[in-house]
C-alpha cells in the first residue's frame, strides 16, 4: 500500500500537474502555430518566391526509376531514391516560426507575472548590534 500512496503523492505534486497542463496547452498551441505556418505564412512565402512550393522540391539520387515525376509524393510512390531538400527547408521554417512564437508567448507571460520586487528588509538584530558597536567605536 505504501507504493500506491507514494505514487499518489508524486502524481499530485504541483510540478507534475503543471507539466501535464503545459503539455496539453503545448499540443493545442502547436496546432495553432502549424495552421499559421501552413495557411498564412507559407502562402505568403510562395507569393514572394513566385509560387514555389518548398515541400515538392527534390533531387533525384538514382535515375533508374525515371526522372519525370510531377511531385515528391509521386516519386516516392514509384520507389525513386530522392533527396527531399524541400521538406527539410519546410521543417526548418516551421521550427523557426514555432520557436519565435514560443519566445513571444514566454516573453508575454513573464511580463504578466512580473512582480514588484519587495523592498529590502531592515537590518537583522545581529546587524543592528554590529552597527551600534561600530558607531560606538567611531565615537572613541
Amino acid at each position: 500500500m505504501s507504493f500506491i500512496k507514494e505514487f499518489k503523492e508524486f502524481a499530485m505534486k504541483g510540478n507534475v500537474m503543471d507539466l501535464a497542463v503545459g503539455v496539453i496547452i503545448g499540443a493545442a498551441f502547436g496546432k495553432i502555430v502549424t495552421s499559421l505556418v501552413d495557411n498564412i505564412i507559407m502562402p505568403l512565402v510562395g507569393v514572394v518566391t513566385g509560387g514555389v512550393n518548398f515541400t515538392d522540391k527534390f533531387a533525384y539520387l538514382d535515375t533508374s526509376k525515371g526522372t519525370d515525376f510531377p511531385s515528391l509524393a509521386a516519386a516516392k510512390a514509384a520507389g525513386a531514391n530522392v533527396f527531399a531538400y524541400g521538406a527539410f527547408i519546410q521543417s526548418v521554417i516551421d521550427f523557426l516560426i514555432i520557436a519565435f512564437c514560443i519566445f513571444l508567448l514566454v516573453k508575454f507571460m513573464n511580463k504578466l507575472t512580473k512582480r514588484a520586487e519587495p523592498a529590502p528588509a531592515g537590518p537583522t538584530a545581529q546587524e543592528q548590534l554590529l552597527m551600534e558597536i561600530r558607531d560606538e567605536l567611531r565615537k572613541k
